[in-house]
């Protein structure tokens, strides 16, 4: 290795470790965030997000941490009557979502998009008690973006928009765990509590 090579390395590398030793601290922030929302197109009741008059609510809270340019979340919701309302007959879906985000931060407004993994569980029951009863625990993805606006350091709110969908046929060693497909979108707003 010739001499001006070694030394084209050698500052190089000071270069990077000089770089990486006077970088600021990553700061990330935890927040939690209780929203609510209603389902949409799918199987949800609602064929489209507007022109619904039989809206389904939802509630959910997402715990999650941003940084610079991503973040992560844990995100719980209860949807109850789902499939619908009507006499002697419940119905109720619950996801839970692990979410990957790019969500830069761009000042108090800040866009994201997130995809992630989790288990989407339905339930549907009809009465005299026991009559029918069946519940399926499905594993699924969810897809979608919104939008923060804080207000200061530590409040703000959002709004997004998510895509669910249950992976259809699922089988590990040709055992079928899920038989059934059930996807639908959310629309919510929340608001986010930063920590």
């Amino acid at each position: 290795m010739s001499m001006r090579m070694r030394a084209l390395i050698v500052t190089a590398g000071l270069a990077v470790l000089f770089l990486v030793v006077s970088a600021a601290p990553v700061r990330a922030e935890s927040y939690i965030s209780p929203s609510i929302g209603f389902n949409f197109g799918g199987d949800a009741g609602c064929p489209t997000v507007t022109n619904c008059e039989d809206k389904r609510l939802n509630y959910g809270v997402g715990l999650g941490r941003l940084g610079a340019l991503f973040g992560f979340e844990t995100e719980f919701a209860y949807a109850k009557d789902f499939f619908g309302d009507a006499p002697g007959y419940t119905s109720s879906v619950l996801t839970v979502m692990g979410n990957v985000m790019l969500a830069p931060d761009v000042g108090p407004v800040r866009p994201y998009g997130l995809v992630g993994l989790g288990i989407i569980r339905s339930h549907i029951e009809s009465f005299p008690e026991g009559v029918f009863s069946t519940g399926n625990s499905d594993f699924g993805w969810d897809i979608g973006g919104g939008l923060f606006i804080f207000f200061g350091e530590h409040v703000g709110v959002r709004g997004d928009i998510r895509y669910f969908h249950s992976f259809e046929d699922l089988e590990i060693v040709g055992i079928p765990l899920a038989d059934t497909n059930l996807d639908f979108g959310r629309a919510s707003a929340a608001v986010v509590f930063k920590f």
